[in-house]
């Protein structure tokens, strides 16, 4: 069978893959996009887009036990796992599709299979109806990343669960263990713990959500122990003994273990890269830790061949996939293309508090040799907030004291990961103190904290 031939060959289908592939097809090239799962990825189908459906349900749920507070009554206050789970796909299933139509509408040639690379600018991809043959002179990998597993700590599906497990439960933990307290392992204990299970937290860096500003880190932890979760910082998994329904997990704090009782672990111990069967190795791709290292515009230093997203490293976020996927399209139609800056992309963190940053945590910023200027403002002095019945959180700034450059905005609480884009678009544009100052913030909005911060750093804060 003669081999089809295009501009550009994408494998891989998620937030990186499929975006790359739309804003190519807009500048013009034939475009095949190749996927061995779901289109849309793990972000849609595993990721992002289900978890946040089931928090919101548990969000939800939260609320109306709170009812009397707000003047209402609920009696009877319940759920039903298996309709917060059908939700939950749905919403995953309703994406997934809307995917497939952008293929179509943006005229990209759909293969499902397994994706190799014999040679320089050609693909072979095994599908359930034989073999492709696939030649384009641009390939982009955006083969994305699974879950780490750690020796002894493999996931069972039964006892030990990765997020699959978690975002398909069989049943509703009554102990749960949750290792690691990144974002996906804080979010699951956020689900779970408000929908009854009794959870502990095992982080072995020396706080919880290790990636932020600590003082943001320190607030959310005081929120989930009055939640009700132990958290255990410093700590780390040294075996789990797997009984009939129940795990006794061996537990290291500061040279001491402990054994303690569970029935269901979710591991979320960080992710590897999804490098293997592709042939890289042979082409001359170099592999770091299983992620490919690409300069900063994405290339492999292989002729026509990019990696983004998960597969190319830190940070882990389905938004950077995306953006890097539009550079490298540009990028190949000889535009002018711009390399997406880590310290400008935003974390976004939905447990309950929220939490979300952009830029450099203060100990970061000392540490690159800035002179800083620090604000902080507190949900409880903003009207909305506490009109809302959400008191607990906090915003913080963080200025270059030379320049008034905004440097890092780290948040906890209520609705920051809507809020983080304001700090986000402030730092693209260049914003100093001076313009943040001189913005007019409408009232009664959360938005006005992240002014009321900004005031702060400059011994200007009106409410507080």
């Amino acid at each position: 069978m003669a081999a089809q031939n295009f501009d550009l060959i994408v494998i891989g289908a998620g937030p990186g893959g499929y975006v790359a592939a739309i804003r190519a097809s807009q500048l013009g090239m034939k475009v095949a996009i190749i996927e061995r799962e779901n289109l849309g990825g793990i972000c849609l189908n595993w990721g992002c887009i289900p978890t946040k459906a089931m928090l919101r349900s548990s969000e939800v749920f939260h609320l109306m036990h709170r009812a009397k507070e707000f003047g209402l009554k609920a009696t009877g206050v319940d759920y039903d796992l298996d309709a917060v789970v059908k939700r939950s796909r749905s919403v995953a299933g309703q994406l997934s599709g809307g995917i497939g139509h952008l293929m179509k509408k943006n005229k990209v040639t759909v293969f499902m299979g397994e994706a190799t690379i014999p040679a320089k600018g050609k693909v072979s991809v095994k599908g359930e109806k034989g073999t492709d043959e696939l030649t384009a002179k641009n390939i982009v990998l955006a083969t994305g990343a699974r879950a780490r597993e750690l020796p002894g700590l493999e996931a069972d599906g039964d006892l030990v669960w990765t997020y699959r497990h978690a975002l398909e439960p069989k049943k509703m933990p009554k102990k749960l263990l949750v290792i690691g307290s990144g974002a996906i392992g804080i979010e699951f204990a956020s689900f779970y713990n408000t929908l009854g299970s009794e959870t502990t937290v095992v982080e072995v860096m020396d706080r919880v959500l290790p990636v932020e500003d600590a003082e943001i880190s320190a607030f959310a932890k005081k929120q989930f122990v009055k939640q009700g979760m132990k958290i255990m910082e410093k700590s780390m998994v040294k075996q789990l003994d797997r009984g009939k329904g129940k795990v006794t997990a061996h537990i290291e704090t500061g040279g001491k273990t402990e054994k303690m009782e569970f029935d269901t672990v979710i591991s979320a111990v960080g992710i590897v890269g999804n490098v293997e069967g592709l042939g890289l190795e042979e082409l001359g791709v170099k592999i770091d830790r299983t992620h490919v290292v690409t300069d900063e515009f994405c290339r492999t230093g292989v002729e026509g061949l990019y990696a983004i997203g998960d597969i190319a490293g830190a940070p882990w976020l389905a938004h950077k996939a995306s953006h890097e996927g539009v550079m490298v399209a540009d990028l190949i139609a000889g535009k002018h293309a711009h390399p997406v800056k880590p310290e400008s992309i935003a974390g976004c963190t939905y447990c309950h508090p929220q939490v979300a940053s952009v830029g450099y945590s203060e100990a970061k910023a000392k540490e690159l040799g800035y002179q800083i200027k620090v604000g902080r403002f507190p949900f409880i002095g903003n009207g909305k907030a506490i009109a809302l019945g959400e008191p607990e959180g906090m915003i913080k700034t963080v200025f270059d004291a030379k320049t008034g450059e905004l440097l890092g905005a780290h948040m906890v609480g209520a609705e920051v990961t809507e809020l983080i884009q304001g700090y986000v678009v402030g730092r693209q544009l260049e914003t100093t103190e001076e313009d943040l100052m001189n913005t007019v913030f409408p009232h009664p909005t959360l938005s006005e904290m992240m002014h009321e911060s900004v005031l702060d750093a400059y011994d200007r804060v009106i409410h507080m």
